[in-house]
């Protein structure tokens, strides 16, 4: 088939999660409670964070950059999947959906870059404490955060450009959004450049600030064990581990879906590859204000101190 087909491609349609109108009423609202709570808690940590004086720290500076990108990366995709919930035609036009790809697959790979960069805070925060002011000065720390969004942004951009240049013979995707892979299956044409950038893509984006983190947290934990106090590990280790557990679940997930050979798409891949769209798109969003902040007794302490300046002033 011509690659001239794919202008006839004005819009795609997405099947969703569940073709059943009391399982999708359900899972609207399941979603909807999840989208809310994404919102307040990132919205949270940013507020928190410009507003007192004592969160004014490479770490909360990192967390709120981390929160900007959730909720941005929540927005590319949720409130579309939600509107869907409730819509007979499951339909998406053509540039909303190069569009969506585009944005979604730039903040989710900033957000591995992120993991990274705060990953190296830590290792110099716990390794080196008493250079850490010095090493994670402002300049740094917002050098760091503008490249994890331009790598992003401009992995993205390779990845969309050549995705979108390829001819569609069909147009039904097997999602609730414009995800690589899924749009990827439309074509008409031998895909293996674009494998090959996938392959690439996944080893710089996931895999490279994967090591960083492996190196990072391997040289957290040795350090940790030199503690004499036991209660000086307890607080590392439990400042540590929260980290810890969310990079795991990211990089994890990430890993098994991009990284891994397939023999070619399946009706269980295809239900895994919406699985991990959804960790990434509500659940983790949901979850990372509460691992990484909202249990933590400095933000509770600024919670209750802008709680209180709020009342003083009314």
């Amino acid at each position: 088939m011509g690659r001239e087909n794919q202008t006839w491609v004005s819009e795609f349609m997405l099947l969703g999660l569940s073709s059943c109108w009391e399982t999708q009423a359900s899972l609207f609202i399941l979603f909807l409670a999840m989208y809310l709570m994404t919102l307040l808690g990132n919205s949270l940590i940013i507020l928190l964070t410009r507003l007192d004086s004592r969160l004014h720290t490479p770490m909360y500076f990192f967390l709120s950059v981390l929160s900007f990108v959730d909720i941005c990366y929540t927005n590319s995709t949720v409130p579309q999947m939600l509107v869907h919930f409730l819509s007979a035609q499951k339909s998406i036009p053509f540039h909303s959906c190069v569009c969506q790809l585009y944005v979604s697959l730039a903040l989710g790979s900033s957000e591995f870059f992120l993991l990274g960069a705060m990953a190296y805070d830590r290792y110099v925060a716990v390794c080196h404490p008493l250079h850490y002011t010095v090493i994670m000065h402002g300049g740094r720390c917002l050098g760091l955060a503008a490249g994890c969004l331009v790598a992003g942004f401009t992995n993205s951009l390779m990845q969309t450009t050549t995705i979108f240049q390829l001819p569609f013979c069909r147009h039904v995707i097997s999602h609730f959004a414009c995800e690589m892979l899924a749009v990827l299956r439309l074509t008409c044409v031998d895909i293996f450049f674009n494998k090959v950038m996938v392959a690439i893509s996944g080893f710089l984006v996931i895999m490279l600030p994967c090591f960083l983190v492996v190196f990072s947290y391997g040289r957290i934990v040795a350090a940790i064990l030199h503690i004499r106090s036991a209660q000086g590990r307890r607080k590392a280790f439990g400042t540590c581990a929260s980290h810890l557990a969310v990079v795991s679940m990211c990089f994890g997930t990430a890993i098994f879906t991009y990284m891994r050979p397939t023999a070619g798409p399946s009706t269980e891949q295809e239900k895994m590859e919406k699985m991990v769209a959804l960790f990434y798109a509500v659940v983790a969003p949901m979850l990372n204000p509460l691992i990484y902040s909202l249990r933590n007794k400095e933000v509770a302490s600024a919670l209750r101190r802008v709680l209180r300046k709020f009342n003083e002033k009314r």
